[in-house]
């Protein structure tokens, strides 16, 4: 239903999807975005989906109990999404001056001569044994009446 189409008409796809699954292709979709962007340059509006296969996973094997001490067995599927997307436009990357000049600003904003070091106040412990922790505790333990 997604396969080949822009991944933001695919998000807005699911959005509207009344399916069970809709939900978590939806947040893979959207991991797989963040990560073309932050990790390699890449323009969302540029992506598209170039194939997505949901293979099964793991199986949790549990029992629930039934009548004369018989159990039956369930089965807790899982799957694996695997998701790639492609560029419509080869090449097209993000400019790179928005990334570093972001870090600039960031480091200029808190430069490391204004950092003011700040003492801890010191905690005072005490050795020994403290008087009065457990008070009348005895007293109130052994005056309770015994049936």
């Amino acid at each position: 239903m997604i396969k080949g189409r822009n991944v933001l008409d695919a998000l807005s796809q699911l959005e509207v999807m009344s399916k069970r699954p809709a939900l978590p292709i939806a947040k893979v979709i959207k991991s797989a975005i963040a990560n073309a962007e932050n990790n390699n340059n890449m323009v969302k509006e540029n992506l598209y989906i170039k194939s997505i296969r949901i293979n099964e996973g793991v199986k949790l094997k549990r029992f629930k109990p039934k009548g004369f001490g018989r159990v039956s067995p369930i089965e807790k599927k899982t799957s694996h999404i695997e998701l790639i997307l492609a560029e419509k436009v080869p090449g097209m990357k993000r400019s790179a001056a928005e990334k570093p000049a972001a870090r600039r600003e960031e480091a200029e904003r808190t430069p490391a001569a204004d950092k003011v070091e700040t003492k801890k106040p010191e905690v005072k412990t005490e050795l020994g044994r403290k008087e009065g922790v457990l008070k009348g505790l005895g007293r109130r333990m052994f005056r309770r009446k015994a049936i």
